[in-house]
């Protein structure tokens, strides 16, 4: 794949996970900012903040397996799951020696991602930076949108993993500020150019828990009833409320469950927020981590 320098000018590093290649980015030095994408994003999604923070902090951003510039094995190779998820996360900040003071940077399944992160190592984490996001159970109220319920059908894998409907359809609703530029959505879609290479993009889908019986939902369970945990910990939230998945509901949620959180709403934009409000968001980030710094933060 190939995207131009100018939109992604990173120095690519590879962890070696159990013989797949784990991409990821490390840029800048001093507090670790760990920046955790979704689906079908890929670190690619948080340049803006990787440009516009390390040159005072430590952005490490991973693709997950099946994303980006990662691998992306067949089934029989890796396990698409949430907690093989959480454990390659774990595995790859133990390999930089990020075991404290870290601020997570969370969207989309990121979040219920670097959220069971947490879970297994609440000490480590001193903020959190939320983008339409999750790690919860859908809201009581909430009905899971006909696209996604269309995705975990047998016409939604030909979609899918035929026409990278996933990718592709993302990057056209997934901003209502301003259309991406074709540049853009082309390197969004970039990693996602073949059948096999779109795996992850309906793995993803399919591992969303929506019942008792499926797998990943009591470790959700276990991951919500943590959140309590961390409502000592500075956060700011930056929401898209034109997202319709993670929409007015999930906001709502994060407020009851961290009421102390800063929330920055953007009426006009979408689940991509970062993408509709870079400037803006970079902005709320800077002041977030200038007004919350780490010797004032006790866990």
């Amino acid at each position: 794949m190939q995207v131009p320098r100018a939109l992604y000018p990173f120095q690519s590093h590879e962890f070696d996970l159990e013989g797949l290649r784990y991409h990821y980015l490390d840029e800048g030095s001093g507090e670790p900012l760990v920046m955790v994408h979704g689906n079908p994003s890929w670190s690619f999604y948080y340049r803006h903040l990787v440009t516009g923070l390390s040159d005072r902090y430590r952005c490490i951003v991973p693709d997950h397996i099946g994303c980006g510039l990662s691998d992306k094995p067949s089934d029989d190779r890796y396990d698409y799951h949430l907690e093989r998820r959480v454990d390659d996360l774990e595995a790859l900040l133990e390999h930089l020696d990020v075991t404290k003071d870290v601020t997570l940077v969370l969207h989309d399944w990121g979040g219920m991602i670097g959220m069971a992160w947490a879970q297994r190592h609440p000490q480590a984490v001193r903020r959190l930076v939320l983008l339409n996001t999750a790690a919860f159970h859908l809201p009581p109220t909430k009905r899971v949108p006909w696209q996604l319920r269309l995705t975990r059908t047998p016409l939604g894998t030909v979609l899918v993993r035929g026409l990278n409907a996933f990718s592709l359809g993302a990057a056209y609703t997934g901003v209502t500020r301003r259309p991406m530029s074709r540049e853009v959505r082309e390197a969004y879609c970039a990693p996602y150019d073949s059948w096999q290479n779109r795996i992850a993009t309906l793995r993803f889908v399919e591992d969303i828990p929506l019942s008792a019986s499926d797998r990943g939902y009591d470790l959700i369970s276990d991951v919500e009833a943590s959140l309590e945990g961390l409502r000592d910990r500075p956060a700011l939230i930056c929401w898209g409320e034109k997202d319709f998945v993670f929409d007015k509901l999930f906001l709502a949620e994060w407020e009851k469950k961290l009421p102390q959180a800063t929330v920055r709403r953007f009426s006009d934009c979408g689940h991509y927020v970062l993408e509709d409000a870079p400037e803006e968001i970079l902005d709320e980030v800077n002041r977030f981590l200038a007004a919350n710094p780490l010797e004032s933060v006790v866990v």
